[in-house]
């Protein structure tokens, strides 16, 4: 349990500030706690780069409770590896059998205090505080991150010790508690790979990776964490969709407290022997987990190696990863796609600056004999699916010269353009989704290899109808835009893919979550990572905003964009290097890193990345 502080409160001496500057270490020192009183906010640690530390300070003798409540709050803050020094706060009792990873609140402004019941302390030996707050999120006891809302209260507990006559902590919740700001400098969003269990991706054969997003202390050695953390397997709401290349019960041996890569940036990691006698293939599987996973916390990690039994299993670089798994965001695509003036389908170069030229895309989609509304063209850029400007029709075709553009393949019933068919998008596995938006039928459509007939997709607990549809690089999430009552949601759901005992394929949405609890109007989405979108929205009562949002809800601390106005659309890629695009009333725009919106064509209404 730690805090937000107002900036006006008093100081406390829960914990100290090391700054690390050219090799000079400075302890700053800190002010006296009031003997008497209720609890006060005190100040959050300011946001500082990383080479800041934050050291817990242990109880000082005779401190009463209210010094012992503040510096435990504090402790929990600090960047104490194993929160031993929070632990000094307890009675050794309650120090046994506090669990600090079980589960961590995250509240909006840190837990306000006040004496949980009257009595002057100083003449009995128990005493107790409450602490209360609005939640905004909970990190679970598998470092999973889901938006939370509602209020925060629960109780702490001292007793005086009759020998030492010293004040302790001896009930507590389990768990800890902070604000918002000390949550964003202790903690950090990363990474880690499982492979899908039902996808490759379309004419490789090889798995996908699939991120599943976690929070880590940034500073108590994440690289390790992340290894235990990999080992344990996926978080629960992925773990039906993906496996993992470790045996069951593989861990780090005893005694394995930290690892470092060495001055080559290769990292050694030792497994205990339930890995000892696996073969190649599965272990170079392991090593590009392994590795995938640290460069989401270090990029500068190059090559894994892996040992168990007493000798070296195998090792696996860079390159030599991207042979065993594919990953979306290694992806980087060819072409920039939009819908010009005249409604056809064209392309420019994905590096697009504005001296690029666009040149209508091969085939029936951008010879103009079909007006289109919107397009998505599949991830190896052959295929591409296009809605007639009506929104009535859904036409499938190849991006070559001379191709023909056919029967629909699928058309909407619905009676007005605005209730018809949603933008189409593309998997991995070269499968279609689109939504129908007719309101006498609403439905979500998977077209195998874009070809009809249309498998209805299986929606339980959906709560509103579907306006946007976006399916991860991974082919095992999916972005929705749901709308209820005039407010769109963004919604992250699991892909699940069955056959029944004839060999009829299901597939089903489970576990939809939302990815920006904030909004309640969302214009535009895009994947822009491997569990990061990009996303066109408005708060209630507030304007129109470009920003970054992770899929399990969570807000990067450099999330928010250069704002438009009256946005048609969003592309970004998974792959975080390529520049990111916008239509709106002004045409095609680009965002070059570090600036404003430039704009690149006066005259577009839809543009996206292949997906």
């Amino acid at each position: 349990m730690g805090a937000d502080r107002d900036g006006h409160a008093r100081r406390t001496p829960g914990r100290a500030v090391a700054y690390a500057t050219c090799g000079v270490v400075l302890l700053a020192g800190c002010a006296s706690m009031p003997d008497t009183g209720d609890l006060r906010g005190v100040e959050s640690t300011p946001r500082q780069d990383t080479q800041v530390r934050v050291f817990a300070m242990p109880p000082r003798d005779d401190a009463p409770p209210s010094e012992i409540v503040q510096g435990f709050l504090e402790a929990l803050t600090s960047d104490d590896p194993g929160f031993s020094t929070a632990r000094q706060y307890l009675t050794t009792r309650a120090a046994q059998k506090w669990e600090p990873e079980r589960l961590t609140t995250v509240l909006a402004d840190g837990p306000g205090t006040e004496a949980g019941r009257s009595g002057a302390w100083e003449d009995g030996d128990d005493y107790e505080f409450i602490l209360t707050g609005t939640k905004v999120a909970l990190v679970d006891a598998q470092q999973s991150y889901s938006p939370a809302s509602g209020d925060y209260s629960q109780t702490v507990h001292l007793t005086r010790d009759k020998k030492t006559r010293q004040w302790r902590i001896d009930a507590l919740p389990q768990g800890v508690v902070m604000g918002k700001s000390d949550f964003q400098r202790n903690y950090t969003s990363v990474n880690k790979y499982y492979f899908a269990s039902d996808t490759t991706a379309a004419g490789s054969g090889q798995p996908m990776t699939v991120a599943d997003p976690v929070f880590v202390r940034e500073r108590v050695d994440p690289m390790t964490q992340m290894v235990r953390s990999l080992l344990n397997g996926p978080t629960s709401w992925l773990r039906p969709v993906v496996r993992s290349g470790f045996p069951t019960g593989t861990a780090l041996p005893k005694g394995v407290t930290a690892l470092t890569p060495d001055d080559q940036n290769k990292l050694t990691v030792p497994l205990n022997d339930k890995a000892a006698r696996i073969g190649e293939g599965k272990c170079e599987e392991m090593a590009a987990q392994l590795l995938f996973t640290l460069q989401s916390v270090t990029p500068t990690v190059e090559e894994i190696a892996l040992r168990a039994g007493g000798k070296q299993l195998c090792s696996l670089n860079d390159g030599q990863a991207a042979a065993v798994a594919e990953r979306g965001s290694r992806a980087r695509p060819e072409y920039l796609y939009f819908i010009d003036e005249r409604h056809r389908l064209v392309r420019m170069a994905g590096s697009a600056t504005g001296g690029n030229s666009a040149d209508p895309v091969p085939g029936a989609l951008g010879d103009g004999t079909k007006a289109l509304r919107s397009v998505a063209v599949a991830r190896d850029e052959h295929s591409a699916a296009g809605v007639a400007l009506d929104g009535k029709s859904l036409y499938v075709t190849s991006t070559v010269t001379g191709s023909s553009l056919g029967e629909p393949v699928l058309l909407s019933q619905g009676k007005t353009e605005t209730d018809r068919l949603t933008t189409p998008t593309w998997d991995a596995q070269g499968d279609l989704w689109v939504a129908d938006r007719n309101p006498a039928d609403p439905r979500l459509l998977l077209l195998e290899k874009g070809a009809s007939p249309a498998l209805e997709v299986l929606t339980p607990r959906l709560d509103g109808r579907i306006d946007a549809v976006r399916v991860a690089a991974d082919g095992a999430r999916i972005a929705l835009v749901v709308d209820k009552d005039g407010k769109q949601s963004l919604l992250i759901g699991r892909i699940e893919r069955t056959e029944d005992s004839e060999g009829k394929p299901s597939v089903s949405i489970q576990e939809l979550r939302s990815a920006a609890p904030e909004l309640e109007r969302v214009a535009a989405v895009s994947w822009a990572g491997d569990s990061r979108l990009v996303v066109v929205g408005q708060e209630a009562g507030g304007v129109e905003q470009v920003q970054y949002v992770q899929s399990d809800g969570a807000i990067p601390e450099s999330g928010a964009l250069p704002g438009l106005t009256e946005v048609n659309s969003i592309a970004a890629s998974e792959d975080s290097d390529a520049p990111l695009f916008a239509t709106s009333k002004d045409g095609l725009l680009w965002l070059p890193g570090g600036s404003g919106w430039r704009t690149l064509k006066e005259t577009a209404s839809v543009a996206f990345y292949p997906g």
